[in-house]
């Protein structure tokens, strides 16, 4: 292997320093919120905050051993804002309720499962052997929440949890990592075959009618969640996914203009024919009318209450403690964001997107530094995840779009989509290292000899072209050496 500049850095002790300053967040409000209700720094605030210090902690130590070369910000991202739910969810809970302990718990849960990801899967192109049985895996996922017996029924207006025992959980949350890997195992294997020349209509190449099984498919797919299990977010977020991981395949705007098409065809008839549908859409155009506000189901007195909370925190908030978001239904889950703009204000809003923001740009960085177009389209699939799920959740709340059912990632109660996203955290760590550490030049598993002989998706806007043949010991991409040094 040959390097110009010389061995690539770990940058674990970056990672550490952040760290410390995550932990610092996170455990500094849940402080606030203690003196607020007269309860700071008694024994559980403390033994809440060394649990999660040491589950950070203990997590990158995993990544000194496993992976030192993964990216150094991602993990300080995600405790931050994992130790900002935690307090909120501690400063909604009344005197008998346990979902802040709940949270915690699923926190230690996620976090573990993250680590086993990361100290058994030594390579992410392993995963691309599994691209069919992640379809059927993924199938039985959206189709558990309608099985008699394991179902939980509908709850506020959705099938979409099942029941294990005194427990709930949502297997749509683990369904959006299933299919993200059967999307860039399908897409970088049938590349050449989307690509095919089809009708040009204008500046745009439209694919071949017979080419369009994928997205007709992914289509239904969602079509499907909206019409069964009655779950409007899933849905945009399932065949979002696919559109932008096509996108990226291909770099045609002709499948984003198709898919934007059909997303917009399928939610007018679903708004027409399905009256869960038609009353989000009615409550999110006419929300201050008295009508909407005051019905009883499909109302928007929580959007308007959400908006009046963060109406009254201004630019710097009433202070983490001091507001009353506890005054919106479900402040803690699905109008989370609502409670932070009360407290935290239009300042604390703006931090918490940021950090958002560089979470996902962190995911694309990952993607365009992997030497592998599974890789690529894996690493773009589960960062845009998280990315359309904040903007759904967001713009629901801040009555930008149609209010659904998703949760903020990593800040609202919920376990389901705790475990899930921690899940895609360890999964970006394995596809940053990768593309941050030398050049490996040991065999591929089995099933993917082919893939550096494939095209390498390009940036959305650029030419396509086929990768240059080159010794694999000496590396000549010098996009993907200027990110991995990043």
């Amino acid at each position: 292997m040959t390097q110009t500049d010389g061995a690539p850095k770990p940058r674990r002790n970056i990672e550490l320093l952040l760290l410390l300053l995550a932990l610092a967040v996170g455990i500094s409000a849940n402080a606030l919120v203690g003196v607020d209700q007269e309860k700071a720094f008694d024994t559980d605030f403390w033994f809440q905050s060394s649990l999660l210090a040491v589950a950070a902690l203990g997590f990158h130590v995993v990544l000194r051993i496993r992976a030192k070369y993964a990216d150094p910000v991602i993990l300080p991202l995600v405790v931050a804002l994992n130790g900002l739910g935690l307090a909120m969810i501690h400063r909604l809970d009344g005197p008998d309720d346990d979902t802040g302990n709940n949270q915690l718990r699923w926190t230690l849960i996620a976090m573990a499962v993250a680590i086993a990801v990361i100290w058994f899967l030594k390579d992410h192109r392993v995963l691309r052997r599994f691209t069919y049985i992640s379809l059927a895996v993924s199938a039985l996922l959206l189709v558990l929440p309608l099985i008699p017996g394991i179902s939980a029924g509908e709850i506020l207006g959705a099938r979409v949890w099942i029941r294990l025992g005194p427990l709930t959980f949502q297997p749509g949350e683990i369904a959006k990592i299933t299919l993200a890997i059967f999307f860039a195992g399908y897409l970088s294997s049938n590349r050449d075959l989307i690509l095919l020349a089809g009708r040009k209509i204008g500046p745009l190449q439209f694919p071949r009618f017979k080419d369009m099984g994928p997205m007709i498919t992914a289509w239904l797919v969602s079509i499907g969640v909206l019409i069964f299990q009655r779950d409007l977010g899933s849905s945009v977020l399932f065949f979002g996914l696919f559109i932008v991981m096509i996108y990226v395949a291909t770099s045609r705007i002709s499948w984003v203009v198709i898919g934007v098409g059909l997303l917009l065809g399928g939610g007018f008839v679903a708004s027409n024919v399905f009256s869960h549908v038609g009353l989000r859409i009615n409550g999110w155009l006419n929300a201050f009318t008295d009508e909407v506000y005051g019905r009883t189901f499909g109302g928007s007195y929580q959007i308007v209450e959400g908006l009046f909370g963060m109406a009254s925190g201004g630019l710097v908030g009433t202070g983490l403690g001091q507001g009353r978001p506890n005054m919106v239904p479900f402040a803690n889950s699905d109008m989370i964001i609502a409670s932070f703009g009360e407290e935290l204000g239009l300042f604390g809003l703006f931090a918490i997107v940021m950090m958002f923001l560089l979470l996902f740009t962190r995911g694309f960085r990952a993607a365009l530094g992997t030497r592998d177009a599974f890789g690529k389209l894996l690493a773009c699939g589960l960062s845009f995840a998280i990315a359309l799920q904040c903007f759904v959740v967001i713009g629901g709340v801040t009555r930008l779009i149609p209010l659904t059912g998703l949760t903020t990632p990593f800040l609202a109660a919920g376990g389901s989509s705790l475990l899930a996203n921690w899940i895609i955290v360890g999964l970006l760590l394995m596809i940053s290292h990768a593309a941050r550490g030398p050049v490996d030049t040991t065999p591929l598993p089995p099933g993917t000899e082919t893939d550096n002989r494939q095209a390498v998706p390009a940036i959305p806007g650029q030419p396509m072209s086929p990768a240059p043949r080159r010794n694999p010991q000496i590396r000549t991409d010098t996009q993907t050496e200027a990110v991995r040094q990043l």
